[in-house]
């Protein structure tokens, strides 16, 4: 099995080391292969995913992603700044299916921003479409206006849109891991205002007709951000377009005390994957042995249960930190009164231990 490891930038290279750390416990026969992406690819090779990356990647059953991005490449042409590196990778590989679970654990109850009756027990599964929206849409751009309240002023333009089969292929993934859960699915969108997501809300419709066992409503995004933080608990699986489900996913990662907690995976129709935390490179702690890896391990252990298949490893992996979190250790995002706070590197070495 053969794993693309790509740190990246920032704390991605300290807690993709522990999640290395914890897949070599497994004793697995894992082949895992380091590149640079990002930032790190920009400054060895000029550019953020540089030919070789993207070839290890593609020969790759799994990728195992840290972070990108830094302020100081803020001023770069937006084709050559790090974050362009994931979404290269997400286009040239079909990544179309992004699964970002938000999950609260009875110890971390606490961490939340939230009262903990609201939290706790709390387990989402936010599916977000990747590979349209407006972020991949054309036009897009800036010139002179000639037209509007104020001709011959600059403006800047991205165009939304989505087509039916792209949504079609979302609702399928959306509606079969309902099945696998509480069977209920919410499709959020913003029929009311725009075009593009009232296809959205018709073609999930569509679909959802031919998963009768499965229960859809429809909600519109500024009512979905609300509920999170209402009654989050209302929700079983989520799917929404890539705009939507970027801002709700960081949203939601909130109630489960820490953005540090989050992990990612984002599929092709093969089930070839990209795994990484939901958090960003986080420059501005990189290098201070705080950052949480537990995100980034359980992402490892989402790559083992959908690209490797290796559930019964994923299970090992995912019981592991939740005996540290029972242990009472915590990074500084998680850290409380009566805990004993780890650095990154000690709460890798005790994931090891736990398994």
């Amino acid at each position: 099995m053969k794993i693309a490891v790509l740190p990246g930038d920032g704390i991605g290279i300290e807690i993709v080391a522990e999640a290395v750390k914890v897949l070599n416990a497994l004793d697995l026969p894992l082949q895992m292969e380091t590149a640079l992406v990002g930032g790190a690819a920009y400054e060895a090779h000029g550019h953020p995913l540089p030919d070789s990356t993207l070839q290890l990647a593609k020969a790759s059953d799994a990728i195992l992603f840290g972070a990108v991005g830094d302020w100081k490449y803020d001023k770069l042409d937006r084709p050559l700044r790090p974050e362009q590196a994931i979404l290269g990778l997400r286009k040239n590989l079909g990544l179309f299916a992004n699964f970002r679970p938000a999950i609260c654990y009875e110890q971390l109850v606490d961490a939340s921003s939230l009262k903990p009756e609201l939290v706790s027990g709390l387990d989402i599964l936010i599916i977000r479409e990747l590979t349209g929206d407006i972020y991949f849409g054309q036009p897009r751009g800036r010139r002179i206006a000639t037209d509007g309240h104020f001709p011959g002023a600059e403006e800047a333009f991205d165009t939304m849109r989505y087509s039916k089969p792209e949504i079609e292929r979302i609702a399928h993934v959306a509606f079969q891991a309902a099945r696998k859960r509480n069977k209920r699915v919410t499709s959020v969108d913003k029929a009311n205002v725009l075009e593009t997501f009232q296809l959205w809300k018709d073609v999930m419709t569509e679909v959802g007709l031919q998963y009768p066992d499965v229960a859809l409503d429809h909600m519109y995004v500024d009512n979905a951000a609300m509920q999170l933080v209402k009654a989050p608990k209302r929700f079983d699986v989520v799917v929404t377009g890539n705009m939507f489900g970027d801002i709700l996913s960081d949203e939601a990662s909130m109630l489960t005390g820490s953005i540090g907690m989050l992990p990612s995976a984002s599929l092709n129709a093969s089930n070839q994957g990209l795994y990484e935390p939901s958090h960003g490179s986080a420059p501005d702690i990189a290098g201070k042995g705080i950052a949480n890896p537990l995100a980034t391990i359980l992402s490892a252990a989402m790559m083992l249960r959908f690209s490797l298949n290796q559930e019964a490893a994923a299970l090992r992996v995912e019981a592991a930190v939740k005996k540290v979190l029972d242990q009472g250790l915590r990074t500084g995002d998680i850290y409380s009164a009566g805990t004993t706070r780890v650095t990154t590197v000690e709460m890798g070495n005790a994931v090891v231990r736990a398994l």
